[in-house]
């Protein structure tokens, strides 16, 4: 496979972040004094309620926005714009519905100074990496939304980012399909060792995927604690380690009371 992740990959050091919104004219505090080191190779899950500040996280990390205080350093340089070196995947894929597989991959090395050999090469690694050889000349309308999901990882991969933010990005699929999608992601993370961090609904997907757990408190926006998961990949969904660790999630996420 000639796709390779930049090595080494990132670290990414949060330090006192905070970040408000104005609202009729009002301050509203979504995040408040996040401190968070993200180790090389790391895969870090957060979870937590709905409006605990989850996707603006994410949203900062990725330099969609910069209106913050504190910092945020990605390999010692601060983060305050988007860049290549960190790739991003939503929970909608947005592909361009009148682009092929191929195609919609291949646009995010529009603007990169690479032969187009290797261009072609890479694009096409990424599609048999993620499962959609075969499907290159297919449009968006011919895909399912898990192989539309692939598509938008190879899409976030090909750039070959230093840290990979996935933001819900298998919250819309039906459960078998994010099933196989958490094994996928698992495997490419198991390949590449690139950086990754994912925010997710899901406390078992969250469990069976990172290397540590972010449980974070809303209102505002704040880490709880951080829950270590310390089993090798590829991992067993059977573990009984792997079940305790949920529930410990699950307790913290419901004060006390696990459903």
């Amino acid at each position: 496979m000639a796709f390779e992740t930049p090595s080494p990959t990132a670290k990414l050091s949060i330090q006192s972040l905070s970040k408000n919104y104005v609202i009729d004219q009002k301050a509203l505090r979504v995040l408040l004094n996040i401190d968070l080191d993200v180790h090389e190779g790391e895969f870090v899950s957060i979870v937590g309620r709905s409006g605990c500040g989850k996707s603006t996280l994410l949203r900062l990390v990725s330099g969609l926005e910069n209106d913050y205080s504190g910092t945020i350093q990605l390999d010692g340089k601060v983060i305050n714009a988007p860049s290549l070196d960190r790739g991003m995947i939503f929970q909608d894929p947005s592909l361009l519905p009148w682009m092929t597989v191929r195609e919609n991959v291949a646009f995010a090395l529009v603007n990169q100074n690479i032969p187009k050999a290797e261009k072609d090469k890479r694009v096409l690694d990424l599609i048999d990496l993620v499962g959609l050889k075969g499907f290159e000349s297919a449009y968006p309308k011919e895909l399912s939304g898990g192989m539309a999901q692939r598509a938008a990882i190879a899409r976030a991969l090909v750039s070959q980012p230093k840290v990979l933010l996935l933001d819900e990005p298998l919250g819309a699929l039906d459960a078998l399909t994010r099933l196989r999608l958490q094994n996928e992601l698992q495997r490419i993370w198991l390949q590449h060792r690139m950086t990754m961090i994912m925010v997710t609904h899901d406390v078992e997907e969250a469990v069976y995927l990172g290397d540590r757990v972010v449980i974070m408190d809303p209102e505002p926006g704040r880490i709880r604690r951080i829950v270590d998961v310390p089993l090798p990949h590829p991992r067993d969904r059977a573990s009984p380690v792997l079940h305790a660790i949920r529930d410990e999630v699950l307790k913290d996420l419901t004060n006390g009371v696990v459903i």
